[in-house]
């Protein structure tokens, strides 16, 4: 396989974790908001928590798959 061909097989894999984690992001909001009133402040406070990791591991991501992509376009 060649060099090109492996970049774009580890951007695919970026794409779906990407696609994973922006739907497990949503899917806490969204529970957040419907439920921030009903729930222990704890619970609310571990899914703030968890909505700021995903998020931060989304822009990762994001991040590594852009530098692929610039490394890609170099080839």
């Amino acid at each position: 396989m060649s060099r090109a061909e492996g970049l774009k097989e580890e951007i695919g894999w970026l794409r779906v974790l990407f696609g994973i984690f922006v739907a497990t992001d949503v899917s806490l909001i969204a529970w957040l908001v419907q439920n921030a009133g009903h729930v222990p402040s704890l619970r609310v406070l571990a899914c703030v928590f968890a909505i700021i990791g995903v998020t931060f591991v989304i822009i990762r991501i994001g991040r590594t798959a852009y530098r692929k992509i610039d490394e890609l376009e170099d080839l």
